[in-house]
């Protein structure tokens, strides 16, 4: 599922820009994604995943600016699934100012959701990172420079000029 989520991310500028309602039926997705290549039960969970993106992004309650010295306590099953790298990497965005306490449910949320869908987890960061980059990008958040290199990085070994 989670290398159809990315097809659609680097082949529908409606999927990389948040444009819900741009975004091809799923019936005709599903043909097209078929076509490609991708397995149909492949297709369907991701077809899933993002139609609970959409209405978890649209059903967000907004929530009051967190304060300075509030926390968020996860569920021991949430430590379990998301692992504790995953969950220290959401709290480093957020105290960076760069994932808002709504962001961080929706993140928590569908990483849950995809962990359930192929009984992956603790989730791994690299899956992580790139479902907080679709939820910023389905809120039409503005993505810093600096957070997108690091969200985009695969863990590989970069040069540096």
């Amino acid at each position: 599922m989670f290398e159809v989520l990315v097809y659609l991310y680097e082949n529908y500028a409606s999927f990389a820009t948040g444009k819900q309602d741009e975004w091809p039926d799923a019936e005709a997705l599903s043909r097209k994604l078929s076509a490609v290549g991708f397995e149909q039960d492949e297709i369907s969970d991701a077809i899933d995943w993002l139609q609970g993106l959409a209405r978890v992004s649209q059903g967000a309650v907004t929530l009051r600016q967190a304060r300075p010295n509030s926390f968020r306590s996860y569920a021991s099953f949430e430590v379990d699934r998301l692992g504790h790298d995953a969950v220290a990497f959401l709290w480093f965005l957020e105290a960076q100012q760069q994932l808002s306490a709504a962001q961080r449910e929706i993140v928590i949320e569908r990483a849950l959701a995809m962990a359930r869908r192929d009984e992956e987890w603790p989730v791994p960061v690299a899956k992580l990172k790139l479902i907080v980059l679709m939820v910023l990008w389905s809120q039409q958040a503005d993505v810093d420079t600096l957070l997108l290199e690091e969200l985009l990085d695969d863990g590989d070994d970069r040069l540096l000029h």
